[in-house]
């Protein structure tokens, strides 16, 4: 009998003021709401039954609380590259909003002034697909949508901008791995939530 293929479990962060009204958050360190606490808690039962050799979580603290909440404080390492895009001038600002003064912008093929463009998004998705897969073994990573988004279109060797076509709930549970053998990447659960609300 061959040994079971290894996965990696990618949590959202719970709820976040800005993440309710639809505000990006980049690089702003906000908590979680008390929702967002409660959906964080109701991780740990669903993560309960698997194991993990590693567990990252973003810089940010909205990752790091979900985690902590989740039933994972102190065994998390924080890793810079899955910190979220970085939003420059469109930091707490609604997509709407933005359109109105650009249309037709688009986060995944154009960037944002002042921030992130979708390829240094990629290079920081790179390493840590990198990373993950050296390890060869179950992981589970707490970060935020926009990242986890672009680094599951990388696993799979897609670019950057297939992130589009990969919607993520607050503290949405997703689940990468391989079909056949480890050079078949591919995604085995996606934003899962339904515990969560």
């Amino acid at each position: 009998m061959s040994e079971p293929l290894p996965v990696v479990y990618l949590a959202r962060h719970g709820e976040t003021a800005w993440s309710l009204s639809g505000q990006h958050t980049g690089r702003t360190d906000l908590p979680l709401t008390e929702r967002g606490e409660q959906q964080a808690r109701a991780l740990a039962s669903r993560l309960r039954e698997a194991k993990f050799t590693e567990a990252l979580t973003s810089p940010s603290q909205r990752a790091r609380r979900t985690a902590e909440l989740a039933g994972f404080g102190n065994l998390t390492k924080t890793d810079p590259d899955l910190a979220e895009w970085d939003y420059g001038q469109y930091e707490g600002r609604r997509t709407a909003d933005i359109l109105a003064e650009r249309p037709g912008w688009f986060l995944f093929r154009d960037g944002c002034p002042g921030g992130e463009t979708p390829d240094q998004v990629a290079a920081r998705a790179d390493r840590v697909v990198r990373r993950i897969r050296a390890v060869q073994d179950n992981v589970v990573i707490f970060s935020s949508a926009h990242i986890l988004r672009v680094l599951t279109a990388r696993w799979l060797d897609l670019e950057a901008a297939a992130g589009r076509y990969l919607l993520l709930g607050t503290s949405s549970l997703s689940i990468l791995g391989y079909e056949h053998n480890l050079e078949e990447p591919a995604i085995r659960l996606w934003n899962e939530t339904h515990q969560s609300e």
